[in-house]
């Protein structure tokens, strides 16, 4: 996770309009009642690649596609020990996770955890003074006290296979400390603490040492390459080199390549894609954070930074969806407090995308604390989902929010796709409830809708298509007038998520929005004159195309 985070985090915080924290609320009152969506169990292992899709074993050589909808669980610290040991039982952890929705965890691991190998959990807390994660660790992973570090690192390993929860190892850095930054001496091959034979050796000897324990499915390479060595030809020599390695020791893990520029950019595979002896095993990575582009968050609009983040993050790395290569998003995040303005607008364009790429992801991160980093004995992260003392979850609306996109939408199916209108700042879509109206639900319940060239929102298997309202604040309506000006909706707007539809008089414009009851209703299009202080997130809905079977 970049040092740009660091310096953003209490920054970026201040007020929220009254717009923004009505919308907040909105969150909230969508939320309640609606229940988390469960992930089903994985299937067979060990996993592979099919075009765009990871997937799993399957019955009769056809694999089903496994989402990875992943948390990154800290283990590369100054202490070498997994986060959190010394505040929850292992296996409370680990059926949090799970329960959590999540069915998987982006372990990150230091090369010195390897030249550490003989230094036991309590030596390497006693070295930092850490008295008070000793007594903690005493009291709720009594079995790990003196185990060897790496023996600590099987163990939570073992805890999350036991409770169905896959694993993918990410050398996250060289050096055990916090990462990262471009003077680390950590960013690149030939830097002061990154040698690339002892990262060679060090991914050959974790790769044999998980052979065989079945839910570790994947090993990410290296995190966020980066500072003023980095260059294209050296990514091309050794990141080769290194899945090679990991394929030879272990043929059965997806084998996972980061970026450049603190894995933001893969621009270059465009032209020249990488050769390796294997296949269907191959995967690309990329991080997403608001901070990835905070000029374009802080000086524009919503809709504008949408348009424009977006763009940018399809040039850098989703083209590789397009031309048939799983990509999974291995870093995101937001402050759960919600009092960071450009993470909550960054989160809402997120959703929006995640949704329509149906791209796999690890949320950054589950440690609600630390026991050390960056000199701050017990430092408190912000961005995690848990509290401080990992009992509870920091943000339970985030956590609802995210459930749409934990599921697939898509896979290598021959279903024919439909399209779901999908409401990011919820994570709800737009179904009928039993009273004929329409109102924000589980997308697992949606209706199915088609849009045609006519821009028509019609719903599938009737005669009836979605027309304005007769005004502002009044819900819309199903109609058979296909032909009517209240009938045609457009997408407008930079961020291309607004949908527009004139009222009955044929001049006045509207646009989708929900209302504090949960109806989808028009009001006046919102934040459409550069207004960099306005919010348009309850009026951004998108219209993805799905396979899910619907409940």
């Amino acid at each position: 996770m970049s040092v740009q985070r660091n310096k953003l985090l209490r920054v970026m915080g201040g007020n929220f309009s009254l717009a923004s924290t009505m919308i907040m609320a909105m969150v909230l009152i969508l939320s309640a009642g609606i229940t988390l969506e469960t992930i089903k169990p994985v299937g067979a292992l060990p996993l592979s690649t099919s075009g765009r899709w990871i997937v799993n074993e399957g019955g009769g050589g056809g694999g089903e596609r496994v989402k990875l909808a992943c948390v990154n669980w800290v283990s590369h610290l100054d202490a070498m020990v997994v986060e959190g040991l010394s505040q929850q039982p292992v296996d409370v952890i680990s059926k949090g996770i799970k329960s959590k929705g999540f069915n998987c965890v982006r372990l990150t691991w230091s090369l010195s955890l390897l030249t550490n190998d003989s230094l036991t959990v309590r030596e390497s807390f006693q070295n930092l003074g850490l008295l008070q994660s000793i007594s903690g660790m005493q009291a709720n992973n009594p079995s790990f006290i003196d185990l060897p570090l790496i023996k600590a690192l099987q163990a939570v390993v073992k805890s999350l296979g036991d409770n169905d929860v896959m694993v993918i190892l990410d050398n996250h850095i060289t050096q055990a400390m916090w990462c990262c930054s471009n003077t680390d001496g950590n960013g690149f091959f030939g830097d002061q603490h990154f040698d690339p034979n002892l990262w060679i050796m060090g991914l050959t000897k974790m790769a044999t040492l998980f052979n065989g324990v079945t839910n570790v499915v994947g090993m990410s390479l290296r995190n966020e390459l980066r500072g003023p060595k980095q260059n294209v030809p050296d990514w091309y020599r050794y990141m080769s080199k290194g899945a090679e390695v990991v394929h030879a020791a272990n043929p059965n893990v997806l084998v996972i390549l980061s970026g450049l520029n603190f894995d933001t950019d893969l621009s270059f595979l465009d032209k020249q894609p990488v050769q390796l002896t294997f296949n269907k095993k191959l995967v690309f990575e990329a991080h997403w954070y608001s901070f990835s582009n905070t000029q374009a968050w802080t000086t524009g609009d919503p809709n504008q930074a949408c348009g424009q983040v977006t763009r940018n993050m399809m040039r850098m790395s989703g083209f590789l969806l397009q031309q048939g290569w799983p990509l999974f998003l291995s870093e995101f995040g937001v402050d759960m407090r919600g009092t960071n303005v450009n993470d909550n607008r960054f989160l809402n364009c997120f959703m929006a995308l995640a949704a329509e790429l149906d791209f796999d992801w690890a949320l950054w991160t589950l440690a609600g604390s630390y026991y050390t980093a960056r000199g701050i004995v017990g430092m408190e992260e912000f961005y995690g989902l848990l509290n401080g003392d990992w009992s509870q979850v920091r943000s339970e609306s985030f956590l609802q929010r995210i459930s749409a996109v934990q599921l697939p939408f898509q896979g290598p199916s021959e279903a024919k796709p439909y399209k779901v209108i999908f409401h990011p700042l919820s994570g709800l879509c737009v179904l009928k409830n039993a009273q004929d109206l329409l109102i924000l639900g589980s997308c697992s319940n949606s209706d199915i809708w088609e849009y045609t060239e006519q821009k028509i929102l019609s719903m599938k298997g009737t005669d009836f298509c979605l027309q304005a309202a007769d005004g502002e604040g009044k819900q819309v309506k199903l109609g058979k007038e296909w032909s009517t000006p209240n009938s045609a909706w457009e997408m407008i707007s930079d961020s291309n998520m607004q949908l527009s539809s004139k009222l009955n008089n044929g001049t006045s414009s509207v646009c989708l929005d929900v209302d504090a009851d949960n109806a989808i209703v028009t009001n006046a299009c919102k934040c459409l004159n550069n207004d960099k202080t306005c919010d348009p997130a309850s009026q951004w809905f998108k219209l993805v195309d799905s396979t899910r079977k619907l409940t």
